[in-house]
Formats: structure tokens, sequence, C-alpha cells
């Protein structure tokens, strides 16, 4: 079985507290073919998105990201 899905790491400018990264990872969750959104405590500036690249762009996550009011770049695309 052929694995669709791909990462991609988002990079956000503004030190997000708890609330801003929740909203910003319930934001991801609604897009259709987003799996699954991590980060870690230690690296609040990064998000790894896990997506199937079929159902969803870059460009639309990146937009569901700066659509909560903040500044955001994709890494190592």
């Amino acid at each position: 079985m052929e694995n669709r899905f791909s990462d991609v790491t988002v990079h956000v400018d503004e030190t997000l507290d708890e609330a801003g990264r929740r909203a910003i990872e319930g934001a991801l969750k609604a897009l259709d073919g987003v799996a699954s959104v991590r980060g870690a405590d230690g690296t609040p500036h990064l998000l790894v998105v896990h997506f199937d690249p079929g159902q969803v762009g870059t460009a639309a996550i990146l937009s569901a990201v700066t659509g909560q009011g903040v500044h955001a770049e994709l890494v190592g695309l």
C-alpha cells in the first residue's frame, strides 16, 4: 500500500501561548486532508503538519495558520 501522506513544518514568527497554539492547531485540523498537527513545548514556534497532498495543499495549510492573525512560513519545502 502506498503512503500518500507528507509532512510540512510551519514556523510561526510570533511567540505563541498555549491558547494561540491550540487555535492554530484547531484551524489546521479542520482542513480536509490534515491527519495530525504536532508541536512541542520546547519549540512553540514550530508545528509539523501531517497531511494528504491529494486533499489539501501547502498553500491552504499556510493560509489556515496566517488566518489566525500570525505571520508564518513553511520550512523545508
